[in-house]
């Protein structure tokens, strides 16, 4: 049986990051609704869970055919360099380089596109709604699924893992139903940021168990590399802004 200890980055990290993915992904689900009605959008998403589900059913016994270590080496690379990218772009945003996510000028936005695509189909035709619906699920689903494997495979872990992406799932979708607006109050940036921290210190984690290191701690080395890489995302926002600062 599983200690708390044991599940609770995974657990942790699948939650934080499917909340993003999911908020993305409901704005989208939004606008179909928005313009075209419920049907659409319920039948684009429910289409993409569909795909994820089938996707998932293929990749689980592949995942078991490959050896430990080279599974958590790949996993622990791919991770990386996933959340080094989650991480930077953060920085970037905390250091107003870029621009911070927001969902309500992406709502905005895609429902101008969305409306200029019908608008061009000469009539109505629900099923341009539902790609764009099932399009935004399937991709920030893929997004899901990769983080779920990423995290507990090799480790017995993709059941808490799963678990907390379906948290972060039903509380999205409770919250956007009640709310019936895209879901600008989500600290995504922060999120972002926290998410970044923690894929990275993962991916560290598993590369080097895939090569055979062992780690001082055991799991407890999983907050050592998070609080560096912390650090160094804190650090590289901070000189952005100073470096932005100096140019203006």
């Amino acid at each position: 049986m599983l200690s708390y200890s044991h599940a609770w980055p995974a657990v942790a990290s699948a939650f934080l990051a499917s909340i993003v993915e999911v908020v993305e992904a409901f704005t989208i689900v939004l606008v179909v609704a928005t313009l075209r009605g419920w049907r659409p959008a319920v039948f684009g998403t429910g289409a993409a869970l569909a795909t994820l589900a089938a996707i998932v059913a293929l990749l689980g016994p592949l995942l078991d055919r490959v050896p430990l270590h080279l599974l958590q080496l790949v996993v622990g690379v791919m991770l990386l360099l996933f959340g080094a990218g989650w991480l930077r772009k953060a920085a970037l945003r905390a250091g107003g380089v870029i621009p911070l996510h927001d969902e309500a000028a992406i709502f905005a936005r895609e429902q101008a596109e969305l409306s200029g695509e019908l608008a061009r189909s000469g009539r109505t035709q629900d099923w341009i709604a539902g790609i764009a619906a099932y399009k935004a699920v399937l991709l920030e689903g893929l997004e899901v699924v990769f983080i779920v494997v990423a995290v507990g495979a090799g480790r017995g872990l993709l059941g808490p893992a799963a678990m907390g992406a379906a948290l972060a799932c039903a509380l999205v979708l409770v919250a956007g139903a009640i709310a019936h607006r895209p879901l600008a109050r989500v600290p995504e940036n922060t999120l972002k940021f926290g998410v970044g921290v923690m894929l990275t210190a993962f991916g560290v984690f598993w590369a080097g168990e895939g090569l055979g290191i062992e780690w001082p701690g055991g799991d407890l080395m999983l907050l050592a590399l998070a609080a560096l890489f912390l650090a160094t995302g804190l650090a590289g926002a901070a000189l952005a802004r100073n470096t932005k600062g100096a140019m203006a």
